[in-house]
């Protein structure tokens, strides 16, 4: 174990766009983390007569038509994106790794039946599913969390279950079928262990795609309500305003466009680094 993660360290670190990158999401996730104390101003306080201030000194990011300081905002939607984000990828993900690694462990009607029903799911564009089940379920954080999380299974499932079919039939989990060892700690302890490359992977950038997603959602009136700010609510507000106050849209535009690339770049160094046939 202790080899792997010294030969993982070794190659990720020799793409230095990667480091940078993944230095850029650590202070991502700190801003959002402390973003209560960093915050120079309530992000939900209302200043009518300070509405529409250019980027400056006393606001770095200006403010929004209601005279709330945009940089502010911009710092608290990183704490709701992100909590987004990696909350809806660890829920998709643990029910998509039980779904994949018993239909991979027992293949044959079971499996059938379960991938008709992911290549059913999947066979509907993930955002368009996300907003039906938005819309189905209403708005709030919770039912965001839970419509992105619920669309983003399949893609799980299918990893997980490719890999078990590949290593199910490995010399150490016939050894430890023999050795009496029971179904479910069998695909729990010895088979799953060996699949969590692939995973952590697709887990990376799949909070990309949930924050992307749930932007989207929030954008079109689906997602994070007033006064809660969220990066792609922050749009929907700009976007009346884009011709002669363009910073409105801009910060929380770059702000997406910026996690989003650093957690591809990541995601992307990741299976590098994990998967011999990647590396240069």
């Amino acid at each position: 174990m202790k080899k792997r993660l010294k030969n993982f360290f070794k190659y990720y670190s020799k793409n230095k766009v990667a480091v940078v990158a993944l230095v850029i999401l650590i202070l991502i996730i700190i801003v959002a983390i402390f973003a209560d104390v960093i915050s120079p101003y309530d992000y939900t306080k209302q200043y009518p007569k300070e509405n529409f201030l250019k980027p400056g000194s006393t606001h770095l990011m200006g403010t929004d038509n209601f005279g709330r300081d945009i940089f502010s905002r911009v710092l608290h939607g990183a704490k709701v994106s992100l909590k987004i984000g990696f909350t809806s990828v660890i829920i998709s993900t643990v029910i998509g790794v039980i779904i994949g690694a018993f239909a991979g462990y027992y293949e044959g009607i079971f499996d059938a039946i379960i991938m008709r029903i992911m290549d059913t799911i999947l066979s509907i564009p993930q955002l368009v599913l996300a907003i039906a089940l938005a819309a189905a379920l209403g708005g709030g954080m919770k039912n965001l969390i839970l419509a992105v999380s619920l669309s983003s299974i399949p893609s799980y499932a299918r990893i997980v279950r490719s890999q078990v079919l590949s290593v199910k039939n490995l010399e150490y989990v016939e050894a430890a079928k023999l050795s009496g060892v029971k179904t479910f700690k069998l695909i729990f302890t010895e088979i799953l262990p060996n699949c969590f490359a692939p995973i952590i992977v697709q887990a990376t950038i799949g909070v990309g795609t949930a924050i992307l997603s749930a932007a989207s959602l929030s954008f079109i009136g689906m997602g994070i309500m007033p006064p809660e700010a969220e990066w792609g609510q922050m749009l929907s507000e700009g976007r009346a305003y884009i011709r002669n106050y363009p910073y409105m849209t801009f910060f929380p535009g770059l702000a997406i466009a910026i996690t989003i690339l650093v957690l591809n770049v990541v995601g992307d160094a990741l299976r590098d680094a994990f998967d011999p046939k990647f590396r240069r």
